[in-house]
This record gives structure tokens, sequence and C-alpha cells, in this order.
């Protein structure tokens, strides 16, 4: 179900829900949110809604909306930006101007529950250009430290560009294929910055963080040290540049919305190097404030550009 908006005679990249079921529903009850359509105005609360940044920790995702306020000359000195979703303890959201910011857990079902709230949440917002940025960190493969990687492709652990999930017990596989154009913007703002070493490439997305990734360092290891590398180097080859939990499902999910999306992780290490995080936590935090900068700048560069258009 498209919804379909025309503005100046063009029409509007509008959210897509492909789900019958929902037309029979008198209030559409987004539970992990504690919204609903009939208990809340979504469309007055979200309706500006242009930009949409998602990462796993709630701190993190405050920290985001304190961020691109000041950027974009929305801060309070008193601004308390208040947590949407208080009425829950599964996820946060917060808002600024056109700038949505949700925290989604850790791996692939937490993100997609998240994903699935979120995109009918835009819908009856009847939000229209909405581009959704993962931000976030991840584990680098022949990349220094602090590195920030703009996925190309989101690859299963066999280095595929597909997500497969079992519905009704049948394997259901989807594209997990993201916006070229989106991801070479994002490229050009990392040049624009010049702050720090920004790239392209492969991501690969695990169904775990120990075994699944190769780690050595987990309460089970069936695999050598030879094993790992052997693996890795493979990933390499296959244009694997950072291993994380969570940008197959939301490329997939993305690409069937009709949102623009892109999925941008800071490396914390270089995986051919080691398993454990040994930096101090002072440069970690501040690995971890590159893809929020990254993107801060992207959104302030479009929304520049609106105005004068």
């Amino acid at each position: 179900m498209p919804l379909d908006e025309e503005k100046n005679g063009a029409c509007d990249r509008s959210i897509y829900v492909n789900n019958p079921h929902l037309d029979s529903l008198t209030d559409d009850i987004l539970y992990h949110f504690n919204l609903g359509t009939s208990t809340h105005n979504l469309a007055a609360m979200f309706g500006d809604v242009k930009f949409v940044c998602v990462g796993g920790s709630p701190w993190r995702m405050k920290s985001f909306t304190e961020y691109i306020a000041k950027e974009l000359g929305l801060s309070d000195p008193n601004a308390e930006y208040p947590n949407i979703c208080a009425g829950t303890d599964r996820y946060a959201m917060y808002k600024v101007g056109p700038v949505l910011s949700v925290s989604h857990g850790m791996g692939i079902p937490s993100i997609s529950i998240m994903l699935h709230e979120l995109i009918k949440l835009l819908y009856h917002a009847r939000c229209t250009d909405v581009t959704v940025v993962r931000i976030g960190t991840s584990g680098g493969i022949g990349l220094k430290p602090g590195t920030v990687l703009i996925t190309k492709q989101s690859v299963d652990s066999v280095f595929q560009p597909r997500l497969e999930q079992i519905i009704l017990g049948k394997p259901v596989v989807r594209s997990t294929e993201l916006d070229g154009e989106l991801a070479e913007e994002l490229l050009q703002c990392g040049k624009d910055l010049a702050e720090f070493d920004t790239v392209v490439g492969n991501t690969m997305c695990t169904l775990d963080f120990y075994e699944g990734q190769a780690r050595l360092d987990g309460a089970f290891c069936s695999y050598s040290e030879e094993d790992k590398q052997r693996y890795l180097a493979e990933a390499y080859a296959a244009g694997v540049r950072n291993i994380e939990m969570e940008s197959s499902v939301f490329a997939a999910m993305c690409k069937l919305s009709n949102l623009r999306a892109a999925v941008v992780c800071v490396t914390l290490l270089d995986r051919l190097k080691g398993d454990q995080l040994t930096s101090s936590h002072d440069v970690l935090n501040n690995y971890q404030q590159r893809p929020q900068a990254l993107v801060g700048h992207y959104i302030k560069k479009k929304l520049k550009a609106s105005k004068k258009s």
C-alpha cells in the first residue's frame, strides 16, 4: 500500500507497507513504541520527518539528537529531549525538527521488530521523501581502527547479498541492496569533513558476535587461529571490509518500504589483528562520534540545499 502525495505536480517518494490486513484494524498498536493510531495523532507528531537515524543503544541515539539539534541550530540549553517511547523499556525515540532518532537494540531480531513499527509509524504519519541511516560500530577487516565505512552491500556469512528468513516454515530470500547514490553522497560528505578516513565497502551481517564473526574469545570455539584468518581473508577477497549484526534486515526492510537507506559504521578494531577491544575509553568514544558527525553533515547539507530550491 503506497501512500502517494502530489506536490507541485511531482509525486513524492512514498512509504510502502505490504500488508492488506492493516486495512481492517481500527487501531494499529505500535506496541514496542507505546504508540498507536487511535491514541496518538501520528501525522501531527511525525509528519514532518525527513531523516531517521537508528542505532543500537538509547544513550547513543539521545547523544545524536543533542548533537544534531546543535548542528541545525535548534538546540535549547534547557531542552531535555524527552523519550517519546518512555512508556516502554524496549526502544528509545527522540525527535528534533525533521530528524527522528531511534534505538534498535542488538542483532537482527531486535532491529527487525523496531523497523516493522517504525515503517508503519512513518506510513501512518503520511511521511514522504524519508532517508533512513543506521549509525553504529563494527569490526573492520583490513582497515585501521576509527575508519568510517559506508556499506555498499550487506552480505551474509557466505558473502551473498541476501537476507534469508523462515516464514511459515519456508525460506524467503530478500535483497539487501542499498541506495548507491546515497552512499556516494555520504562518501562525499566524508571528503568534505576530511577529519577521518571514510570508505565504501561491503558489510558482513552475522547472527552473533562471537563464533559467527570468527572470534577466538567466546565461551565456545571449535576452530583455530589459522581457520579464522583463512575465513576473514575470504571475506576480504569478497569485498567485505567490516562486520556487524543488523545491516541485512535493515537493508531488506528499507528496500521493501521504498525508503532511501544507508549504513554508516565506524570500525573499532581490525579483526585481522585481534578480537578484543584494547583502545582506551576516550579513544573509543571519539570513534563512536564519527558516524554521527558524517551523517550530521549530510543532513545539514541536504536541508541547506532544499531551502535554496
